[in-house]
Order: structure tokens, then C-alpha cells, then sequence
């Protein structure tokens, strides 16, 4: 394994329903169910967290290629859904949907963009072939 570029570290106790921080400090957060599972939804919930993580990663590696392909790619803003999936025998499965907006791009430019960036992005490298991730770009399925 090569050397680390970063590593953030957290710490959580008590689960879905504890608190969780970051050695840091930055994030410090009451952990809740959401209440559609039975929770009092009065906290931040993991599925919420890699939503956020997810969708600023994917803008920040758009940017990045966009840059680099010479494509406006700055004005990126990406909304992201991170669903929690019953499976049989009591399991779970995530599922993604990312809805990218590239208004400075066409169509076309703005797929292959987001096509580029889902095979660099390290969420997208982290989900492949486990995570079921839906991309839209400009409103457009992929």
C-alpha cells in the first residue's frame, strides 16, 4: 500500500444511536436513527454522512478533470441520495443516485465528464461493483 495523503480518524460510540466525532474535532455529532427506521431522526444519521462525502468528492474530482480537459467544470454542484436497502436474511445494501449539474457544459460534454470523473473519483473507486450508483448529468441518465 503507498504512503497516505490524508487519513482522517473518528471515533464512534453506542452506533445508530450515539455520538460519533473526529479526532480532529471538526465533527462532533449526535448519532440518531432516521425515524422512518424507527428513530427519533433528532441526529445525523451514516447514510446522511457519506451522502455529503460522496457528493463533494464527485464535485471536487469533476473540477479537477474539467481542468485538465479544458471543460468549465467550476460551477459543478452535485445532489446526492444514499438509500438503505433491506436485502434478504436481515441484511442491508446501500444505493446511490448522484444528479450532477454542469450548466456550463453540454450534454455531451458534461456525460463524458461525469463518465471521467466516476473512474478517478476514490467514493466511485471505493463503491464499484458493490454499490449500485445511478449518475445523471444535467438531467440526463448515464
Amino acid at each position: 500500500m503507498s504512503t497516505a495523503l490524508y487519513t482522517a480518524e473518528a471515533h464512534v460510540a453506542g452506533g445508530r444511536n450515539g455520538t460519533g466525532r473526529t479526532s480532529d474535532g471538526q465533527l462532533d455529532l449526535e448519532l440518531r436513527q432516521p425515524k422512518q427506521m424507527g428513530g427519533d431522526g433528532d441526529g445525523t444519521n451514516p447514510e446522511q454522512l457519506f451522502a455529503i462525502g460522496y457528493a463533494a468528492c464527485f464535485a471536487t474530482t469533476l473540477t479537477l478533470i474539467g481542468r485538465r480537459s479544458q471543460l468549465p467544470a467550476d460551477d459543478v454542484a452535485v445532489d446526492s441520495s444514499v438509500s438503505l436497502l433491506p436485502l434478504e436474511g436481515g441484511r442491508f445494501q446501500l444505493g446511490v443516485e448522484l444528479r450532477i449539474s454542469l450548466p456550463s457544459l453540454t450534454a455531451d460534454q458534461a456525460a463524458g465528464l461525469v463518465r471521467t470523473a466516476h473512474q478517478v473519483c476514490p467514493y466511485s473507486n471505493a463503491t464499484r461493483d458493490n454499490i449500485d450508483v445511478a449518475l445523471i448529468a444535467n438531467e440526463v441518465s448515464l
